[in-house]
């Protein structure tokens, strides 16, 4: 929305992450498809800014500018390319649970410069996402490992952390953005280089 001030912007941005539709969670559980639940916050996002609502080709400009503008966007967490090296010497096998498609997140490892890092599970495979303790458990035994055998580290508590807790892992909550928050049942970290300590290795 070029249109916006930097304020405009920014309670543009809370507004989309909040997601007070549901419709990404509806998405993760295959009630949606993936443009289904942007059409949804798109709309309800226009009409929280005061904006008319999209015609279809309206909003196929849209996505495909929203797809231009995060694409650009991507970029490594030093904190993660640290991490996947401490882990790849210790003989740790490593890889990546998503609520994306494949092709999409395999295209973001590329961009990020972690091409080849597997894709255990994500939505192509089952319909559906984390939380959903499948998901995990499919992970695992692409892996080769029983899930409590296995560590999920994400920045969801909820999705993330507590899915993979649920589903018999080690689930870890990733606060990056520093809440302070201490949740009694899964272990917080603020940075992925507290991982390896955390583990012991």
């Amino acid at each position: 929305m070029p249109h916006l001030d930097d304020a405009g912007r920014a309670e543009a941005l809370r507004h989309w992450v909040r997601d007070e539709t549901g419709a990404y969670a509806a998405y993760t559980r295959g009630e949606l498809t993936f443009a289904g639940q942007r059409r949804v916050r798109a709309d309800r996002l226009h009409a929280h800014l005061g904006g008319p609502g999209l015609t279809e080709p309206a909003f196929t400009a849209w996505q495909d500018a929203y797809d231009a503008a995060v694409r650009a966007a991507w970029r490594p967490h030093p904190d993660g390319l640290r991490l996947l090296a401490a882990l790849g010497a210790a003989g740790v096998a490593v890889g990546i649970v998503t609520n994306a498609g494949r092709a999409y997140q395999e295209a973001k490892l590329v961009a990020v410069g972690m091409a080849g890092l597997p894709v255990l599970a994500c939505m192509d495979d089952l319909g559906r996402g984390k939380p959903d303790p499948e998901v995990f458990r499919l992970a695992c035994r692409r892996l080769g490992v029983p899930p409590g055998a296995a560590a999920y580290v994400g920045d969801e508590l909820d999705v993330d952390a507590r899915g993979a807790r649920d589903a018999g892992l080690a689930g870890i909550w990733l606060d990056r953005h520093g809440t302070g928050r201490t949740p009694p049942d899964v272990p917080v970290i603020r940075t992925l280089d507290e991982l390896p300590a955390l583990l012991g290795i």
